[in-house]
């Protein structure tokens, strides 16, 4: 029976038990620090005087130094629990941090007896998860281990996370591990990463402002309109064409429009046939990895459209592509530059700005969680100071304003310089934003400029353990990764509207995917019939004769029946056709519930991913929709990638793999012919262990069948679809030695026939 609990103090993840329990309970935890809350409000005070006076931090020795000064040491009844310091980090077994990681705390008289530490010393527990012993998780079932997880945060008054069991979409994916609790301080971009516009009024004014420019340069823009569904965002222009193209990773065109005119397939070959796609020619190719790119790609397109009817005049621009994408280039930065787009939006943030209430929530359990945050961005201060107000301020505790929430804010910071060069830095020490000079960044201070070296210096942390959370792929995530090692997390907007097109196309692709391994089986038998048509016909000359040549090719049609084959060849074409003729629209239709020109954001073609998705790959460890989906994990998540699906690795051939690889020998010496399967090392109960082993995993195999192929997740190709089209070359083969057995049936027959003729 549960002793009767009162209310729980909720600190993080651990709960600390008040002393008012039951008589006979004893008190789960004891808090021997301080509590994130009281530090953090601390820190809050410290850094509200520090705007106030900036001088007030310098007095305080080290104040604020430690970013895990925040967290508890606390005792429970297996041993006293710490986290673990910069001393006792070690990498685990992911090649990640164990920095900020909790564990048990040797005691000093422990060591000095020579006595094992708690851990070790006391496996026994009082059943938590339902386990008496701790060795007992290792045969729990996983379905049965989590639903005792879930009771036992209802046991304690935590209510269970939501996820996944709604709104999957708002879920963190990762292609990098990545260890939450080793992240010492995170670094925030703003505009589409901390605050959301609305992408309709936000680039909609943005174009307007455009085509105002370009109005006043003489260009005739009557009639035109922002049409966001032209673009997607990870679309290349390309300004020496005039095109906007849909790259897969390698570089190959999948998908392309001239003007707003989308290409056919045969138009896409032959332009781009030859060449690959090459975002290091920046004087050609302009990546759109970013929201802020989709006015300017819809109005760089319809001003293409003006140019072919020779409706700009040719002082503008001449008869160039190159030369009108840098006049449109330069409409959309004067927009921007000269404020009147931003004063507008001051002016009237509910029109584009799109508050999220769980934003502030999420920045609060980061801080008191002990990390320090910093907000990054090349927004003005009047600006950024307006919008965060708006977008932060209401949802915070009484007191409190956006400027709580970091411990460092640069304003104008110059992405991608930032990055990379050592630039000028200033302190804002008015609210009106008067600068003056500085040489060093402290805490609680607003700067503008400055470098990422500088920040590093300020919060005595380097590469790793920082992770720096930002919309644009290369001025955020790449320069970050590349030059200071830092860990790094994409936002992507449009990625929820991605993940429930997916999720409604998925019969669509389920169809699609039957049409195309029809077409791969009845292709197969018609290439088996043309190879041995090929080879009867050439049977003098280029075929290998005798039993051997028999056994391996068959039965070979006679040239007398040649004709019975060529018709065969001729329906099998005719059916071929007419698979084609429904493929065709159904791949163009492919992803039409995202944009029915591009389709899916991170696909190209049907199978492989786009040039987008191999961005997100390279350059982001975890990436989401909104900053508030790190709500739905704690702040001490430890983000593992999932296993990646390789084209080789089918789970469906399992059982005919591990019964062609006994007596197979391997590469590893250490490893007993017929183990492969196992990856077991020779012993003298080897053998017992594999035969044990291996019908384990063959039946797992059976029983997973596709559904184990089907998780194709961000693997390199989609392996339900390998697999289909494994079974379906097998069927084909069968079905290819009946029909040439069937020939050479019919050839016998024919002979027959003309022996009785003669």
């Amino acid at each position: 029976m549960q002793p009767a609990l009162s209310t729980p103090m909720r600190c993080g993840t651990l709960i600390a038990m008040s002393s008012r329990t039951a008589p006979t309970a004893k008190p789960i935890l004891r808090l021997v620090g301080p509590g994130p809350r009281r530090a953090a409000a601390a820190s809050s005070r410290r850094l509200r005087a520090a705007r106030e006076d900036p001088r007030s931090l310098a007095g305080e020795d080290g104040a604020g130094d430690d970013p895990w000064e925040t967290v508890e040491e606390f005792d429970t009844v297996v041993g006293a629990v710490e986290p673990v310091d910069e001393e006792e980090a070690e990498i685990d077994l992911f090649g990640e941090s164990t920095l900020g990681n909790l564990h048990f705390a040797d005691s000093s008289d422990d060591e000095e007896a020579g006595r094992l530490p708690p851990p070790r010393r006391r496996r026994r527990i009082d059943d938590v998860l339902g386990l008496h012993n701790a060795e007992d998780i290792l045969t729990m079932p996983w379905e049965e281990l989590r639903s005792r997880t879930q009771t036992l945060l209802g046991e304690l008054g935590v209510p269970p996370s939501t996820y996944p069991a709604s709104q999957p979409q708002r879920a963190l994916f990762t292609n990098r591990t990545l260890n939450l609790r080793s992240i010492q301080a995170i670094g925030y971009d703003m505009d589409y990463t901390l605050v959301h516009y609305d992408v309709e009024q936000w680039e909609g004014k943005a174009y307007a402002y455009g085509l105002q420019t370009l109005r006043e340069m003489g260009v005739p823009v009557e009639g035109l309109r922002f049409d966001r569904s032209l673009v997607i965002r990870g679309l290349i222009m390309d300004t020496e064409l005039g095109n906007l193209v849909k790259a897969d990773r390698f570089g190959f065109v999948k998908r392309a429009m001239h003007g707003t005119r989308m290409m056919s397939p045969a138009e896409v070959r032959e332009q781009y046939g030859r060449e690959l796609v090459n975002l290091r020619n920046e004087s050609r190719f302009v990546f759109l990895n970013t929201l802020f790119s989709i006015s300017e790609a819809v109005l760089y397109m319809q001003m293409v459209d003006r140019l072919d009817a020779d409706a700009i005049p040719a002082q503008v621009c001449g008869n160039s592509y190159a030369a009108l994408h840098k006049v449109v280039a330069k409409a959309l930065f004067r927009a921007h530059v000269e404020g009147k787009l931003k004063a507008e939006i001051i002016q009237d943030p509910a029109r584009y700005v799109a508050r999220d209430p769980e934003m502030a929530q999420t920045l609060l359990d980061q801080r008191q969680a002990g990390k320090q945050l910093i907000l990054i961005t090349n927004s003005d201060y009047h600006y950024t100071h307006h919008i965060m107000s708006y977008a932060y301020d209401c949802f915070l505790p009484p007191g409190q304003t956006w400027r709580d929430l970091f411990d460092m804010v640069i304003i104008n910071a110059r992405k991608p310089d930032f990055f990379v060069h050592s630039m000028s830095l200033y302190e804002v020490v008015t609210e009106d934003g008067l600068m003056r000079p500085s040489y060093s960044l402290k805490r609680g201070g607003v700067y503008c400029g400055g470098s990422a070296p500088l920040v590093e210096k300020a919060l005595g942390v380097t590469g790793d353990s920082i992770l720096y959370v930002g919309d644009h792929i290369y001025t955020d995530a790449a320069l970050a990764k590349m030059k200071l090692n830092w860990r790094t997390a994409l936002i992507l907007a449009e990625l929820e509207l991605e993940i429930e097109a997916l999720a409604q196309g998925r019969q669509h692709r389920k169809q699609l995917k039957e049409l195309l391994n029809k077409k791969d089986m009845v292709g197969d038998v018609f290439n088996q019939l043309r190879l041995a048509r090929q080879r009867s016909l050439s049977a003098d000359v280029g075929v290998v004769h005798g039993a051997a040549a028999a056994a391996l090719l068959g039965p070979l049609a006679s040239t007398e029946d040649e004709q019975e084959v060529n018709d065969a060849l001729g329906q099998l074409l005719m059916v071929m056709q007419i698979l084609d003729d429904e493929i065709g629209p159904m791949i163009a239709a492919d992803g039409m519930h995202f944009n029915r020109r591009w389709g899916y954001m991170t696909r190209a073609g049907v199978n492989d991913k786009s040039q987008l998705m191999r961005q997100i790959e390279k350059y982001a460890d975890i990436f989401t929709s909104r900053v508030s989906n790190f709500l739905r994990y704690t702040p001490f998540e430890y983000f593992r990638s999932p296993a990646q699906l390789l084209v080789h690795d089918r789970p469906t051939a399992d059982p005919l793999v591990l019964s062609s690889t006994v007596g197979m020998s391997s590469s590893d010496p250490d490893i007993a012919p017929g183990s492969l399967s196992s990856g077991l090392p020779r012993s003298a109960g080897a053998a017992q262990a594999v035969v044990s082993l291996g019908t384990t995993i063959t039946a797992a195999a059976a029983a997973s069948g596709v559904a184990g192929a089907a998780s194709d997740g961000s693997g390199v190709a989609d392996g339900a679809s390998a697999a289909r089209s494994s079974t379906a070359t097998a069927a084909a083969a069968a079905h290819a030695a009946g029909t040439r057995s069937s020939l050479s049936g019919s050839s016998a027959r024919s002979s027959a026939r003309r022996r009785a003729g003669q």
